[in-house]
């Protein structure tokens, strides 16, 4: 059976670098009884392999099937040992977890003193990188010393550990509140996206300021300020009040600014703060500080300072393309936009075991779009069908209704026009499936579904009804969120000036910035 790119221990083997395969061959032969052992030759195997095929591996005779889940589980701890000891892995966190190792090696061993020694040392270290939960755990381990054996002459050293615990113990505890609340937001954004109504507005709103913890600024360090921001932003988000998210994008930025020692400690953190700030830029279209933050963003990736694993790789390309594209967006220049699609096409493949279904989704809108802002409506319908025809896909329903519009449109654009009456059904009845027809959206399909029965003379002054139903929504709290995905005002004012669309954009653009 060939499972190819679904097998674990398959796709860790295929993401070490040389030299860490290099570095577990070294690691599995320090013992000379493991030269010739199984899950080595299992390694060697999997490694020379372009795909996972289980028969493929019985037929070597290197293992019999009874043994081989076995030997796989133990090959799969041991690279992950091997991993652990390359230097390329090894963090402030790393490094604290394994002197809290080693001091409760020398409690267990009664060498009390020895062990203190450890632990007020990792504390320090713990506090001033900002590691609180790591920091708490060694306070505990303190104090359980302590209470067994007196090994200090220092009057009130009980009255101390309380009071540290418990400074530490609040301050993990806003940590935990604050993070638990970014995460629901984020969840509810990739679920469902925008608030659609007034209903989901209150709701949202409610949970937030009911599981908001009360705070003070003042009294808050990195890791607490940081949470904090985050939740901010997903609120502000979901609301679509994009000034606030340029509000708190910014100050989650400037943190780790303020705080440089954090940006390699905590990479993907930094990234993320850098990809919601440009987001935030994108929708209020300040193309200037877009441009500004964009290359500050690619200087220090390419800094040999700033430390990259796969994982920050990975998110690197996510980040820095995603807002390369969105660039062309905000002014309509769409043509040049073209150029970076198979470039990141081809990267994209690359990153594919790296970077989720829904990412690679939202490149493959924005994709699609580009061509249809272009005029290429047989490509912008390629990419939509790729999204369309996901059956897998239960993240972000405005990203799947949006896509399925857009595909309508782009259509009757290129005069695919014979199924059309199939597509609109279909759409239809998606967007009922997923309580998504708005406004928008059903003058959209109640325009393009008249069609047939509008003589050719008479669709400008259609398209200009239609324009004057829709522009109303413009800045509706809710039925705006359809121009986000969509620039359907834009669209058909190129069809009544008889201009392409990138052209009407970007003289809009022009018209208010410059």
């Amino acid at each position: 059976m060939t499972k190819d790119q679904k097998d674990n221990l398959f796709l860790l083997v295929k993401s070490l670098t040389k030299s860490e395969k290099r570095q577990f061959k070294l690691y599995v032969g320090r013992l000379g009884v493991n030269t010739d052992s199984k899950f080595l030759n299992l390694f060697n195997i999997l490694d020379k392999s372009s795909g996972y095929d289980e028969a493929a591996i019985l037929k070597t005779k290197v293992v019999k099937k009874q043994q081989l889940a076995n030997v796989k589980a133990h090959l799969y701890k041991q690279i992950l040992i091997s991993l652990k000891l390359n230097p390329s892995h090894q963090n402030i966190r790393s490094q604290i977890r394994e002197q809290l190792d080693f001091a409760s090696i020398l409690y267990h061993k009664g060498l009390y003193k020895q062990s203190l020694k450890i632990l007020d040392k990792s504390k320090e270290t713990a506090i001033h990188n900002e590691e609180k939960n790591l920091a708490y755990e060694i306070v505990e381990l303190e104090k359980i010393i302590e209470s067994q054996y007196i090994t200090r002459s220092i009057s009130g050293r009980a009255d101390e550990l309380t009071i540290q615990a418990k400074e530490l113990s609040e301050a993990n505890v806003i940590t935990s509140k604050l993070s638990n609340l970014s995460l629901q937001l984020y969840g509810i954004f990739l679920k469902t996206g925008y608030v659609k109504n007034e209903d989901e507005s209150e709701r949202v709103t409610s949970y937030f300021n009911k599981q908001l913890p009360k705070y003070n600024i003042k009294n808050l360090g990195f890791r607490e300020k940081l949470w904090l921001y985050k939740a901010y932003l997903w609120y502000s988000f979901l609301m679509q009040d994009f000034k606030n998210c340029y509000k708190y994008a910014t100050k989650w930025v400037q943190l780790f600014y303020d705080n440089p020692k954090m940006i390699n400690l905590n990479p993907v953190f930094f990234l993320k703060g850098n990809n919601y700030l440009l987001e935030s830029l994108f929708f209020i279209k300040n193309r200037e500080k877009f441009e500004e933050t964009l290359f500050r963003l690619g200087t220090m990736l390419t800094d040999t300072s700033f430390h990259k694993d796969e994982n920050v790789e990975a998110l690197s390309f996510l980040y820095l393309n995603l807002n390369k594209i969105n660039l062309y967006f905000i002014d309509g220049s769409f043509h040049e936009g073209l150029k970076i699609i198979p470039e990141i096409e081809k990267e994209l493949n690359e990153y594919r075991s790296r970077i989720d279904e829904h990412h690679t989704m939202t490149f493959y809108y924005k994709f699609a779009s580009l061509h249809f802002g272009a005029g290429n409506n047989k490509e912008c319908i390629f990419y939509l069908n790729k999204i369309i025809s996901n059956r897998t896909l239960t993240m972000r329903e405005d990203l799947l209704c949006f896509s399925r519009v857009l595909n309508l449109v782009a259509h009757y654009e290129a005069g695919l026009d014979y199924h059309l009456e199939t597509l609109l059904r279909s759409t239809y009845k998606f967007l009922i499936k997923m309580n998504d027809l708005h406004e928008v959206q059903k003058e959209m399909i109640k325009f393009i579904k008249g069609l047939e029965n509008i003589y050719p003379h008479d669709l400008k002054k259609a398209f200009k009804d239609l324009h004057g139903k829709l522009k109303v929504y413009e800045d509706h709290p809710y039925e705006r969120r359809a121009f986000l995905y969509l620039d359907v005002i834009s669209w058909l004012e190129s069809k009544i000036e008889n201009k392409p669309v990138a052209e009407i954009i970007k003289n809009k653009y022009l018209a208010e910035f410059r």
